[in-house]
């Protein structure tokens, strides 16, 4: 092999290790963010049940979180389901996007690449009576890099508190800022009747197979557009 090849060959080998080392240090950055969500969703959990042996509602009302797997937490409140699913995979943002445009980044590229954990938001019925067909939204997406930085993308509470990349670090306190802002969306988010017109028909087989199992989405804004909750700012 020439010089010129082996220095060309040793470049390719030195990119693809830097470039294998940066992914599995936001990994592993973005797991153990993860596990900080479960331990901060645990507190909170106990809390609420301090506060409701204290308080005795007249109802019973759940406030209980369990891991799904490695990657998903379930946080049950009420009559919803928060569920945070961390993604395995480390992603880089767009040219477009507008965090590619501040200084924290352009002072250090690497810092683009993000791990990323997801807040979804589905109605606690929807799992309970196995309705397959109905619907959740993601109301947050966090993204966190290789120094433990995060920002979150997401809808009102969430995406208002936590935009600035390069001044927030993910530990124990965001975790219970974080997780406060996605419940009250969450308790902010109601469920709106659907439009009259897709409910008005039903098959005979539908109602058979009784009526929970009927193939009629529910959802909270299901047949509205999702952007309307920011209308309700205004």
């Amino acid at each position: 092999m020439t010089p010129e090849k082996s220095d060309h060959r040793d470049q390719l080998f030195e990119k693809l290790i830097g470039k294998a080392e940066l992914k599995q240090s936001v990994y592993h950055q973005t797991f153990s963010s993860f596990k900080l969500l479960k331990k901060g969703i645990d507190k909170l959990t106990t809390q609420y049940h301090e506060y409701y042996d204290q308080n005795k509602p007249k109802y019973h009302v759940e406030f209980d979180a369990r891991l799904r797997g490695d990657f998903e937490i379930e946080l049950k409140f009420g009559g919803d389901i928060l569920l945070f699913l961390m993604h395995t995979n480390v992603f880089e943002f767009s040219r477009e996007h507008s965090v590619m445009k501040t200084k924290y980044i352009k002072d250090d590229p690497e810092r683009s690449f993000c791990g990323m954990i997801c807040i979804y938001n589905f109605l606690a019925d929807s799992f309970k009576y196995n309705r397959v067909n109905d619907v959740g939204y993601m109301i947050g997406r966090i993204f966190i890099n290789k120094d433990k930085h995060y920002f979150i993308e997401g809808k009102k509470e969430l995406g208002f508190l936590f935009n600035n990349f390069g001044d927030y670090i993910f530990e124990s306190e965001s975790v219970e800022t974080i997780v406060e802002a996605a419940i009250k969306y969450t308790l902010n988010f109601d469920l709106l009747t659907p439009p009259y017109l897709k409910m008005q028909e039903v098959t005979i087989n539908e109602m058979k197979n009784t009526l929970d199992a009927i193939s009629l989405k529910t959802g909270k804004r299901l047949g509205f557009k999702f952007q309307a909750d920011v209308e309700e700012n205004k």
